[in-house]
């Protein structure tokens, strides 16, 4: 046998096929899309593969493969998918392969690759009365060890940590029971749980009015008949989008299928997440995104393989997960840009999306408040089914939005960052306990660094590019790769000390707003503030269930967010505000 090997690596001339023999004792083990060892040209170390075909002969002098991957390999239809990739986005199939993979397992290096995480779990194996009779009879002696054994007898399954913790004893004394007999120490995987500190109350199916039933029966439709459908779902603000995806969703577990449910923003997923495990239960449920450990992607990954999730919830690269036997596609926020990758391969999730959609017969369904403009054409013109929500679902109002021009506002002596407009929003706003936020699309203290005697402006080596001055760190940062330096307090032109901070960005605003309200409390949520795990949904929360006052950030403060005491938002755009109540 032959087996065809696309070689995993990112140089362009390697983007080929090349041809090895099978060994006998290997043939067993063969399939498109398990990742092999081979030799490769004049390497010593064996190089890594992924088998993307099999045929009888080659026209080449071949040498053998050495070993099969059997674990953490992908289905031939993604061999498929990579390849139509590796010709759209012009890049190696390898790369696309990749993104298939569990996560933690694409380093060379087998050693390093992330593997089930186990832990020690503690069993009797005497009864109660058994054991008692040797504590009478003085068989056993030592108080930590009758702890141990005291403490399993009201509980069942330990493990070693916990019993170690809640006795007050050592893993000493466990081997020393473990030896005597009284305890057997089995190694069993756990499970790395991104659910573990939520408590989420079940909710039931809403009331659809008009518009959302419409809405439903269009999809509804294609979903009943096993039929391909792109949809669009243009509705405004709070007009029932995502109900309309949990009843849809609904309908397709009940036909034993799944769902992928794609968002654009990490900071949007655990609303999303909180709404989902509420309708359908955390077992149903996982969720992929970067601010996962790479240890909780890798299992939350392996549960889909294993066919026991009915549901992904993720940012874009949770539209390779390995879901089976696909029944739906849902896009929220379709317009965000965050669905194109901007690092290579540079696949947009969407397209991917609509393949998959197409290869399986399922319906494809997007939805925003303000469409992608291809996409609107599209659906204007009938490519995409268009279906509108004209209608908040709860029959509230949309917000008024009042435009300022803050050249207006300077004009009037107002120098300061907030309008007399907004000042006076915010006053209002804290009079009456309600909560404001505040979007600012620039992060950092100020925009740029420049020398008012010559002019000199710091920018990056790199980029060639003005660094964004952070005050908290009290460095110049590069937004665009992330480059740092020390501030600068010396022109290195000029030698003048004459340095200004000119920009904006959500640090001096937050400065600002502590100083114009110094009793009102803030919080702040950029990418300087959600670098810890979990932050991004410890900020929200914080937010939402201590009722803080104002919150301050970037796009992430904006998105498809669900908070009732907000009443104010306020939006700094180009040289307006854009005020919405």
């Amino acid at each position: 046998m032959i087996v065809e090997v696309i070689i995993n690596s990112n140089v362009k001339n390697l983007n080929r096929i090349f041809d090895y023999n099978v060994p006998i004792n290997l043939e067993k083990d063969i399939k498109i899309g398990r990742r092999v060892f081979v030799p490769f040209g004049n390497m010593k170390e064996y190089q890594e593969g992924f088998i993307i075909g099999t045929k009888e002969k080659s026209e080449y002098k071949i040498k053998d493969i050495i070993r099969v991957e059997i674990e953490n390999c992908i289905a031939e239809e993604k061999i498929n998918l990579a390849k139509l990739m590796a010709r759209k986005y012009f890049c190696n199939i390898s790369d696309c392969i990749k993104l298939m993979l569990p996560p933690g397992t694409t380093t060379k290096n087998i050693e390093n690759r992330i593997k089930e995480k186990s832990a020690r779990f503690i069993y009797l194996l005497k009864t109660e009365d058994e054991i008692n009779e040797d504590i009478d009879n003085k068989v056993i002696k030592s108080d930590k060890q009758k702890r141990i054994l005291k403490f399993l007898i009201d509980n069942e399954e330990v493990s070693s940590i916990d019993l170690e913790a809640f006795t007050d004893t050592t893993s000493a004394n466990i081997k020393t029971l473990e030896k005597k007999g009284y305890i057997e120490v089995v190694e069993k995987p756990v499970d790395r749980n991104p659910f573990s500190n939520k408590n989420i109350k079940p909710t039931n199916n809403l009331t659809l009015n008009s518009e959302q039933k419409n809405a439903f029966n269009e999809i509804f439709t294609n979903i009943k008949n096993n039929m391909f459908g792109e949809f669009l779902i243009f509705g405004v603000t709070g007009s029932g989008k995502t109900e309309i995806y949990l009843q849809l969703i609904g309908e397709v577990l009940k036909k034993n299928k799944t769902a992928i449910v794609l968002v654009p923003e990490i900071s949007l997923t655990p609303q999303m997440i909180d709404r989902f495990i509420a309708r359908f239960g955390e077992e149903n449920i996982a969720v992929l995104h970067s601010k996962l450990s790479v240890g909780e992607r890798y299992d939350q990954w392996k549960k889909i393989e294993s066919g026991n999730i009915k549901i992904v919830i993720g940012a874009r690269s949770a539209i390779f997960a390995p879901i089976k036997n696909l029944g739906l596609i849902i896009i929220d926020e379709e317009h965000d840009s965050s669905y194109k990758s901007d690092k290579s391969p540079r696949y947009n999730a969407k397209e991917i999306a609509r393949y998959l959609a197409k290869e399986t017969n399922i319906p494809l369904v997007l939805g925003s408040a303000t469409p992608d403009i291809n996409t609107y054409y599209k659906a204007i013109n009938g490519d995409i089914k268009l279906v509108s929500l004209t209608k908040r679902a709860n029959k509230s109002s949309l917000p008024n939005v009042e435009i300022i021009d803050l050249k207006a506002e300077l004009a009037n002596g107002n120098r300061g960052m907030l309008s007399r407009k907004l000042f006076s929003a915010i006053e209002e706003n804290l009079r009456e306990k309600k909560q404001t936020i505040l979007f600012l699309n620039r992060r950092g203290y100020s925009t740029f660094v420049m020398c008012r005697d010559c002019g000199y402006t710091v920018k990056c080596n790199k980029c060639n590019v003005t660094m964004t001055y952070h005050i908290e760190q009290n460095k110049l940062k590069c937004h665009y790769c992330g480059y740092e330096r020390r501030n600068l307090t010396v022109c290195p032109e000029c030698n003048s000390k004459n340095i200004r901070y000119f920009g904006t960005g959500t640090e001096k605003l937050e400065v600002e707003i502590n100083k114009l309200f110094p009793k009102a409390t803030t919080i702040r949520m950029d990418i300087d503030t959600v670098t810890k795990k979990n932050s991004h949904e410890i900020i929200l929360n914080k937010f939402r269930d201590e009722n803080i006052d104002i919150l301050i950030g970037t796009q992430m403060v904006v998105k498809g967010h669900h908070f009732p005491n907000v009443t104010l938002v306020r939006c700094y755009c180009c040289r307006f505000k854009f005020i919405y109540r």
